[in-house]
């Protein structure tokens, strides 16, 4: 779909990690895939697809798809049996997690969409696919990316809920010291040294 990417794709953010914690992110601060165009331009913001892949047999059903896959995956991220490690709690439903990990496994049973190398114009070789993607392979590559998340130790431990004020986003700490507390420095971390000023300024003012 040849999209005016720019008009919508400043909404968006794709800086969680991996593909299945940022599609979570587009609930916040609201509803984000809430068109098709929108919902085109984070399969392509988010690498599933390269540049210029046509989305135009997209539909109002792939939006369907992907607001589900976002909240099984939701439940999964948020809510493992046991505890998840890194500040995410256990909301304590196993028999929602069962089916949100049956859905989920389910989804990534889809073979993911076919990739080629192709020659551009100045000769080197750049990705495309070998043709228009269709929804459920587009699903599968993400929650092959969520099962892949779920069962890598590692990674597990490194999930971690912002602690920015009513902000849910979830991300993947990879930093030093695995110290990162909030999803973005310059959104929700910026906004919590705004406050800290404030309440510095208010209790010198007293």
């Amino acid at each position: 779909m040849a999209l005016g990417m720019a008009t919508v794709a400043y909404e968006l953010r794709f800086d969680a990690g991996r593909i299945s914690l940022d599609l979570l992110a587009t609930t916040h601060p609201e509803e984000r895939l809430d068109s098709t165009e929108v919902l085109c331009a984070w399969i392509v913001g988010s690498g599933l697809v390269p540049d210029g892949t046509d989305l135009t047999h997209a539909d109002p059903s792939w939006l369907v798809g992907f607001r589900e896959l976002r909240g099984w995956i939701g439940q999964l991220v948020r809510g493992a049996p046991g505890g998840q490690p890194g500040r995410v709690n256990y909301a304590g439903n196993s028999h929602g997690y069962d089916l949100a990990l049956a859905h989920v496994n389910d989804v990534a049973r889809a073979a993911p969409p076919a990739p080629r190398a192709v020659r551009d114009e100045d000769g080197s070789l750049v990705r495309e696919l070998d043709g228009p993607p269709g929804c459920a392979a587009l699903l599968g590559a993400i929650a092959r990316d969520a099962v892949g998340l779920l069962t890598d130790p590692v990674a597990r431990a490194a999930i971690r809920e912002c602690e920015g004020d009513n902000c849910p986003i979830v991300y993947l700490d990879t930093s030093r010291g695995r110290r990162r507390r909030w999803c973005s420095s310059e959104v929700c971390g910026n906004r919590e040294r705004v406050a800290r000023h404030r309440r510095r300024a208010a209790l010198s003012r007293t």
